[in-house]
């Protein structure tokens, strides 16, 4: 991972996905399905990424 990546995931994705976590959290009857849609949707964009990489 280059130095600008680090610092994307570190001051945006980082917080963005602990905020959504807490906010999730709060919701006392969905609350798992919510961070299990967002356990998805990261691996998701993290295999997504290392695959369009591979071909740059």
């Amino acid at each position: 991972m280059n130095y600008p990546s680090i610092i994307f995931w570190s001051i945006f994705v980082i917080p963005l996905i602990a905020a959504l976590v807490w906010l999730m959290r709060q919701d006392k009857r969905k609350g798992i399905t919510g961070i299990l849609i967002l356990a998805i949707i990261l691996v998701g964009c993290i295999i997504y990424m290392k695959i369009t990489k591979q071909f740059n």
